[in-house]
């Protein structure tokens, strides 16, 4: 059994065909990690890791069967293979199901040279000591540093074939402060680069979210109810964009008729002001996506343009299923939203009272774009003024009503290698102490 992922994805497609497939899909990849571990302000571990995966997917009278393996060593897929055919047996027929035609087949190559671990360590001890000269209040639970790098394949009886090889270096830390007996909420922030020609202190958030960790070390409750504003900030991107993309614009939300867009495609579903995208080939973007799931090549393409739907975040399946258009990708990791036109230090003087909100805990919006949760590492914006942290502090909104007057979005944007986030203003927020 040949070792490369283009190789054992070939194999496991040829076994699936001749065992009486209709249509067969395989994705294979091998990948290593080298990795640095630091615990409690200290260099903790060293380790390589290794992480293979083999994907089918077969389909025989419409019944589909799909499984993934993490051996793959010659027995190990020849088993695979005969398990994921007697899937089909127990599944019901479906229609929309189905796999990519060719159109054309690419090599795509994100190498940038190998590892440099000795910069990696260099930049990891970097960092510790900047924590320690520069914030000696913060206590660096945890930080990873990592150089990861393989071979992802993927092939299918229509004749389909994409490999990408891949490497790129990432950095996550997660702290707190601590002074005395006073302690801060726990943080974190994240980033991948393909050079190492910048200290991690200065990537994206880290600085501004370290030193936000320092002030709330003085926190404080909000004392009443109010309706006010929030500047929700590039670390706290899941609330408004990740929301968007699982509540109303994806597979499931469609294919279930609970989307309150489903039936909004080409219509102004937001202020003019917002243009939301997931662009995996932008510059700015660390080893984006190059070939879907499912077998199509990837290109950026818009959700929202100037405020009006233009795309679902429909894979193949979906499409089918919905009779909608498939989306233009699968990286719904890589998200861009367009730079507005107001400074963020305007943007700030213009909130009379409300919450610069940098993290959110909150429970699943349901489709009716309804939010509700604790603002965490935030702080309250008093007359235009950023004032005093806050803790035990409960924001509650429709997210579909805020989006459709948004007062303002930042010039500034901040890139982490995985997203390119503005600033954003939301008005009509309900605020209270928990």
């Amino acid at each position: 059994m040949k070792d490369t992922a283009n190789e054992i994805a070939a194999y496991a497609l040829d076994a699936l065909m001749k065992s009486g497939a209709d249509k067969a899909a395989c994705t294979a990849s091998r990948s290593r990690k080298d990795e640095f571990n630091v615990e409690a302000n200290e260099f903790s571990l060293l380790r390589t890791l290794f992480n293979d995966s083999l994907t089918l997917k077969v389909l025989k009278d419409q019944r589909k069967g799909v499984i993934t393996v993490n051996k793959l060593d010659k027995d190990s897929v020849d088993g695979a293979v005969t398990d994921c055919l007697a899937l089909t047996a127990s599944a019901s027929p479906d229609d929309a199901e189905d796999i990519a035609p060719l159109r054309e087949n690419k090599h795509f190559d994100q190498r940038i040279g190998g590892a440099d671990m000795g910069a990696l360590f260099a930049r990891s001890k970097e960092f510790v000591e900047q924590l320690r000269d520069e914030f000696p209040r913060i206590v660096l639970e945890s930080m990873t540093s990592e150089f990861n790098g393989g071979q992802v394949a993927y092939v299918n009886s229509n004749g389909v074939a994409f490999t990408r090889d891949t490497e790129h270096y990432d950095f996550v830390s997660m702290f707190s402060a601590k002074d005395g007996e006073k302690s801060s909420s726990f943080n974190y922030y994240g980033s991948s680069v393909a050079a190492l020609d910048k200290p991690f202190i200065d990537i994206g958030m880290q600085r501004t979210l370290l030193g936000e960790a320092v002030r709330s070390l003085d926190a404080r409750m909000v004392e009443e109810k109010f309706v006010g504003k929030i500047i929700v900030t590039p670390a706290c991107a899941d609330m408004i964009w990740g929301t968007m993309l699982s509540c109303f614009l994806s597979d499931w939300a469609m294919i279930d008729g609970t989307s309150r867009w489903k039936d909004a495609l080409n219509t102004r579903v937001a202020d003019p002001k917002l243009t939301f995208r997931v662009a995996p080939l932008g510059p700015l973007m660390v080893s984006g996506e190059r070939f879907t799931s499912d077998g199509f090549e990837s290109r950026d393409f818009d959700f929202i343009r100037a405020g009006v739907l233009e795309s679902f975040a429909l894979s193949l399946y979906g499409a089918n299923k919905t009779g909608k258009a498939r989306a233009g990708n699968t990286a719904f990791g890589n998200i861009e939203v367009a730079a507005g036109d107001a400074p963020l230090a305007d943007m700030i003087r213009g909130v009379d009272r409300g919450i610069l909100l940098n993290r959110f805990s909150g429970a699943s919006p349901g489709p009716s774009g309804d939010i509700s949760g604790v603002a965490k590492n935030s702080f309250l914006i008093e007359k235009g003024r950023v004032t005093d942290a806050l803790k035990e502090t409960m924001v509650s909104f429709n997210l579909l009503d805020a989006l459709g007057d948004i007062p303002a979005i930042s010039r500034e944007r901040c890139a982490n290698g995985a997203s390119v986030l503005p600033w954003c203003c939301l008005d009509g927020i309900t605020i209270s102490g928990k």
